[in-house]
């Protein structure tokens, strides 16, 4: 018999279906399908035909499946669309023993004057009811687990608005020696980018485009905050930027995935990288200065813009020691008053070992990675082609010209356009110019510039220096670029 108390009895028997009745109870329980949060997502593409299979090909194979994928082509006069609609319709796949479902819908909206803004808006409407938005670039390919990782650390904190995946460029499919170099470049660029806001508490400045996902509520709240009737609005250049700006602003986190991984499309030739690049710093240069152009108002108090507020003082310090330095050892070599000094490899070796240390953080970093760190020319050379980008988006923000980035993007795509030249024809007229007034001054005005020039360049590089040396004493937490 089994005795629960001194005045209940139960026979072994009515004992053993309570036990089986408990049992069967619990494991019908355990067998309910339990409610997971719902994930849209939007590919905007514009001539993605070489991209946009291998992009649906990655999403389809994630252990988490959107629940749908809309490709949204727009203004595209390759075959985008012939490619994508060879997947449109339903999808399984079968992971931990768990059957998923999406469908990929293609949505060709022919000529959008809106352009990416227009598909990404037009892509909102069709999933604003869903839980989470996953926004992918049309040329960007993720880790097979890049949607579940975003999906845990997102679900995981109520207050974050968007996370963005860690980017970087895949390099095996890249040829030519210019290519090869500028890829390394973007990709050390990257690791830098990525590690600096993964050590600032995972707080992203930039939700982008590539590869994000966002909570559609944050979307809304940002939307009802600004008065818009879309997240994304067309008159900012960096439209990633101005809605993380927005969703901050909103009350929410913007965060960098820890874990989540993705390739994105890299430029292989000066042209390219250079349209990109401006695009980029001018669309930022608009949201950090005061006041307002167009419909764009500044925020240069705005806490997610302060990185950029850093980045830009750097690269103009970068900028002006570099031109300093070549125009100080030119003059002295032209008075017979170069003395060279092992002091002025301090800084170059300091730097060198800093790059080392982001390309030895770098998952999936290769020897051509390492190689181009240490060996410090490459290097700098990336950074004088940076340093011209910098300039050219500062020198078109000040000319106040009503300007279309978008489209001199994809005219340096086509491969037309020559704008990228500008900063080195500048440069050497602009050193002509100063030769030729060199030569004209006495020997006496020679000597007091270079008496006064050159401890304001040695006081320049030695804080350079010790900023360097700080970030490649940091520990970096376990964290991979």
């Amino acid at each position: 018999m089994a005795h629960f108390d001194d005045d209940v009895i139960i026979d072994h028997e009515t004992f053993g279906e309570i036990e089986k009745y408990a049992n069967e109870f619990i494991e019908s329980v355990e067998a309910l399908t339990t409610a997971r949060p719902t994930i849209g997502c939007i590919i905007p593409a514009y001539n993605e035909e070489e991209s946009i299979g291998s992009v649906i090909e990655s999403l389809l194979a994630q252990t988490r499946l959107p629940d749908v994928i809309h490709v949204i082509v727009n203004n595209t006069t390759d075959k985008t669309v012939e490619v994508a609609a060879g997947y449109a319709g339903a999808h399984s796949s079968v992971v931990d023993g768990v059957e998923q479902f999406t469908e990929v819908y293609v949505h060709d909206i022919g000529k959008n004057p809106d352009k990416k803004v227009g598909a990404l808006n037009y892509g909102f409407t069709l999933i604003e009811g869903m839980d989470y938005l996953l926004g992918v670039d049309g040329d960007t390919v993720a880790s097979e687990k890049a949607v579940e990782q975003l999906e845990e650390e997102i679900v995981s904190d109520s207050r974050i608005g968007g996370i963005s995946a860690i980017y970087t460029i895949d390099p095996d499919p890249i040829q030519g020696t210019i290519a090869k170099f500028l890829i390394s470049g973007q990709r050390a660029q990257f690791a830098a980018f990525n590690m600096q806001n993964m050590l600032r508490g995972r707080n992203m400045a930039v939700l982008g485009g590539q590869y994000s996902i966002f909570a559609t509520k944050a979307l809304r709240d940002a939307m009802t905050q600004n008065h818009q009737t879309t997240p994304w609005v067309k008159d900012s250049e960096v439209e990633d930027s101005l809605l993380s700006l927005q969703i901050k602003s909103a009350g929410y986190l913007t965060k960098i995935s820890a874990r989540a991984r993705a390739d994105v499309g890299g430029m292989t030739t000066l042209r390219g990288l250079d349209a990109q690049q401006v695009k980029w710093n001018y669309g930022a240069i608009e949201l950090m200065w005061p006041g307002q152009r167009g419909d764009t108002k500044g925020q240069p108090f705005h806490p997610n813009l302060r990185l950029r507020w850093l980045e830009n003082a750097s690269m103009a310090v970068n900028a002006v020691a570099r031109v300093m330095f070549i125009l100080l050892v030119v003059a002295a070599v032209s008075i017979d008053a170069f003395v060279f000094s092992p002091v002025w490899l301090v800084p170059p070796v300091v730097a060198a070992a800093l790059n080392v240390r982001i390309a030895m953080s770098m998952q999936g970093r290769t020897r051509r990675d390492i190689l181009f760190a240490a060996l410090i020319v490459p290097a700098e050379m990336y950074m004088w082609v940076r340093i011209g980008h910098f300039l050219r988006a500062w020198t078109k923000f000040a000319s106040k010209k009503q300007v279309d980035n978008w489209a001199a993007q994809a005219k340096a795509e086509r491969g037309a356009g020559n704008a990228y030249l500008t900063p080195l024809l500048i440069t050497v007229a602009v050193m002509i110019a100063l030769a030729a007034v060199w030569v004209q001054l006495s020997i006496v005005v020679q000597s007091t510039v270079l008496w006064v020039a050159w401890p304001l360049l040695g006081t320049i590089a030695v804080l350079q220096t010790l900023g360097m040396f700080g970030k490649l004493v940091r520990r970096h937490h376990g964290y991979q670029a």
